[in-house]
């Protein structure tokens, strides 16, 4: 008999048009085919319409999306987001079926700035592109297949620095991926991922994002040009070759979203 698997997608995107949705909903619909699942995949418009998943799903991904982490603290969307990610808490501390979530780049921000992990902030200069990220911490288990560095693609104003340590230590939370080393650079590196409990992950970067949708997105002119103009032609074309790379990106998107879930569902690949 198949296994019923409820997924509740908390679309942040507040309806800018972006590669995220499709890729999330690409990884979802292929996991639960490989390992003949029944799904029922449901999203929620988080931002503009105050759309809110309840406690009926096994499993919750919440995305990321524009503008700033900071500057929504008491909207009413934002008080639902963090009222459910309450209740999940509530809900593995007494229910025997756990419930996983995993929180994207907007989404991490916002949780982080919540419980007060450390300072959510502007970076100096936006990130974007495709970067190494550094392991943290060994054993975990979504990271298990990838090296470090991991490749992943970055793009952000915001980054989520200043931690806590010992709130971080209290909670039992763990810091499980930074910023790549820039010796030349004078600024302290962000915190690029945190497993916040046994039940919730979150990444300041986009585990979902795939080769196709990056170079459709800089393919276009408009992008094309800004990319060119803040960074300038050289990076633009590292850029396109990075994303051809099979152990860049595509290694991470192919292994790490689905790990997090075979942990969720407590598969073991034969």
């Amino acid at each position: 008999m198949q296994k019923q698997w409820r997924v509740a997608i908390l679309d942040m995107y507040e309806g800018v048009p972006n590669e995220g949705m499709r890729c999330i909903r690409d990884i979802v619909r292929q996991h639960a085919g490989t390992h003949q699942l029944q799904l029922q995949l449901d999203e929620f418009e988080v931002r503009m319409e105050e759309q809110m998943a309840d406690l009926s799903y096994d499993l919750y991904i919440s995305t990321g999306g524009p503008g700033s982490p900071v500057d929504s603290k008491g909207s009413n969307w934002e008080t639902k987001f963090f009222k459910l990610m309450s209740d999940l808490e509530h809900w593995n501390k007494t229910q025997e079926q756990k419930k996983h979530v995993f929180l994207i780049c907007h989404s991490y921000q916002l949780y982080c700035r919540h419980l007060e992990l450390g300072e959510v902030c502007l970076r100096k200069s936006p990130a974007f592109g495709v970067f190494p990220v550094h392991i943290t911490t060994e054993g975990e288990a979504v990271f298990a297949q990838l090296p470090d560095p991991f490749y992943i693609v970055d793009s952000r104003n915001w980054q989520v620095i200043g931690l806590d340590h010992a709130k971080i230590a209290a909670m039992g939370a763990r810091v499980l991926a930074i910023e790549k080393e820039r010796p030349h650079v004078p600024l302290e590196r962000a915190t690029m991922a945190i497993r916040f409990n046994e039940y919730c992950i979150g990444t300041q970067f986009h585990p979902e994002a795939d080769a196709l949708g990056m170079l459709k997105y800089l393919k276009k002119d408009q992008k094309k040009n800004q990319v060119i103009a803040a960074h300038g032609e050289e990076k633009y074309h590292s850029m396109l070759e990075h994303l051809n790379d099979p152990d860049k990106i595509m290694l991470t998107h192919d292994n790490l979203l689905p790990a997090f879930f075979n942990q969720a569902l407590a598969l073991v690949e034969s």
